[in-house]
């Protein structure tokens, strides 16, 4: 069974779910998914197969119908929040302030289920989007909502795709298993060149742009040259890197390859002109996929115009893993470790009646570790006193977690409620010959 519940939000064709799996293993299984682009849902059923229909618009899934999770994914639209909400008299929270964009959805949802880590990708001008308000929304949200918030923005090209595209990263905590720091990745490889992703055979002819278009596309870029702008398309060198795809204005065109190894250039679609003689043409679907990190046993179901849009729209899967894995080694760490505001959360469970294996269950910390916090706290110890104690042990015998059968772990903890010392129960053991005997470093573990 595995051990993190996601949800992928605006999914899109699921490069960050991809990412996360790549990372996590069968350590993560999404339990719902959100995207409303019909042909997204196409493609994305044809490579991921859940035992569960993908829903449509999120504005209208009450937050209660999603199942419990523990890793919110969100790829959410950049948009602009609304002053209206003071001047209309909204009051000054999330509600208010995120009121008809597509986040308030994220938040809402959040809000309800309160899951472990939230992470969500946009664009690099977020930060700057409404003069910095926007973002600035967001992170006081998620603030307001119990998570502490780490951003950083990474160029795909530092990560073994060659494609020139910077995008915002935001991870957000919950506060009570939040680090001081979040490390984001450094770069992975550099190295990689558009002759890494192109096509292994000759493309087919209907990728080659007709002369007629080219001589367009040259005076469309010489008029924009003449009045300083650098608008217009672009040929990139095989031992370059490709522009930051996107599925709108000249998103294909400011990519265009040369590429003469196609010698039947018969049009195979209806074209102003003849295919041009010099060789010039478009990348393929499955050379945009490759610059985003997409597999190439990632499927692709359907017309050539919905795999653009769709790529240019998505994410590269290989920053997520990146990141991913960051994540996945904080919440592995985080999920033997305890931090004091777990440990007041614990003490809430405790004086509220809750058994340990119930508050274990819903903070994701070993029962054991509960019990002996709540054998503790009957004991009349503080949350700073089992603290101090759990750094000072932590510090003696190292990270290294322990595996002792729940009969030992039983009787070591009648011995120490009989008021026998750590060193008079590792000595015991040792003097008595046990088959599973414990060292003083042990039992301070087990405290």
């Amino acid at each position: 069974m595995a051990k993190y519940k996601s949800i992928d939000l605006f999914a899109g064709i699921g490069g960050i779910r991809l990412g996360f799996d790549r990372a996590f293993g069968d350590e993560i299984s999404t339990v719902f998914v959100s995207e409303w682009d019909e042909y997204a849902q196409k493609t994305y059923k044809a490579n991921f197969y859940d035992n569960f229909e993908i829903a449509g618009d999120i504005t209208k899934i009450n937050e209660k119908d999603i199942p419990q999770f523990d890793i919110c994914l969100a790829g959410f639209p950049c948009q602009a929040f609304s002053l209206a909400g003071k001047r209309q008299g909204f009051d000054d929270n999330y509600k208010g302030l995120c009121r008809g964009t597509l986040f308030m959805d994220v938040a809402r949802i959040c809000e309800y289920h309160k899951p472990r880590v939230i992470f969500c990708e946009n664009v690099k001008g977020l930060k700057i989007h409404d003069r910095g308000r926007t973002f600035e929304i967001i992170r006081k949200t998620f603030e307001d909502l119990g998570y502490k918030v780490f951003s950083e923005v990474l160029n795909s090209k530092d990560f073994g795709v060659p494609q020139n595209r910077e995008r915002i990263y935001i991870v957000a905590f919950r506060n009570d298993i939040a680090p001081e720091e979040f490390a984001f990745p450094k770069a992975t490889d550099d190295t990689k060149r558009i002759k890494d992703i192109v096509e292994e055979k000759p493309v087919p002819a209907k990728y080659y742009l007709s002369d007629v278009y080219v001589e367009t596309l040259r005076r469309h870029k010489a008029r924009h040259e003449a009045k300083g702008n650098g608008f217009g398309y672009e040929i990139r060198e095989w031992d370059g890197i490709a522009g930051a795809i996107v599925c709108g204005g000249m998103g294909r065109e400011r990519n265009l390859l040369i590429d003469k190894r196609q010698k039947d250039l018969t049009p195979t679609t209806h074209i102003k002109g003849e295919i041009n003689k010099e060789g010039i043409r478009k990348m393929t679907p499955r050379e945009w996929a490759r610059l985003q990190g997409f597999p190439d046993t990632f499927n692709l179901p359907l017309a050539d115009g919905h795999l653009y849009k769709q790529f240019g729209n998505s994410v590269t899967v290989n920053v997520i893993e990146a990141i991913a894995k960051q994540i996945k080694e904080f919440s592995s760490m985080s999920y033997h470790h305890i931090n004091i505001n777990q440990l007041t959360n614990i003490e809430a469970n405790y004086y509220l009646g809750i058994n340990a294996r119930e508050c274990a269950r819903r903070m994701k910390i070993g029962k054991d570790k509960v019990y002996n916090y709540y054998r503790l706290l009957k004991k009349g110890f503080t949350v700073e006193e089992i603290y101090s104690t759990y750094k000072e042990n932590k510090k003696r015998c190292g990270r290294k977690e322990i595996t002792l059968s729940q009969q030992k772990v039983q009787e070591i903890h009648e011995l120490l409620d009989q008021g026998w010392s750590l060193d008079a129960i590792a000595g015991r053991d040792k003097l008595m010959g046990h088959s599973e005997r414990v060292s003083t470093k042990t039992v301070y573990k087990l405290v």
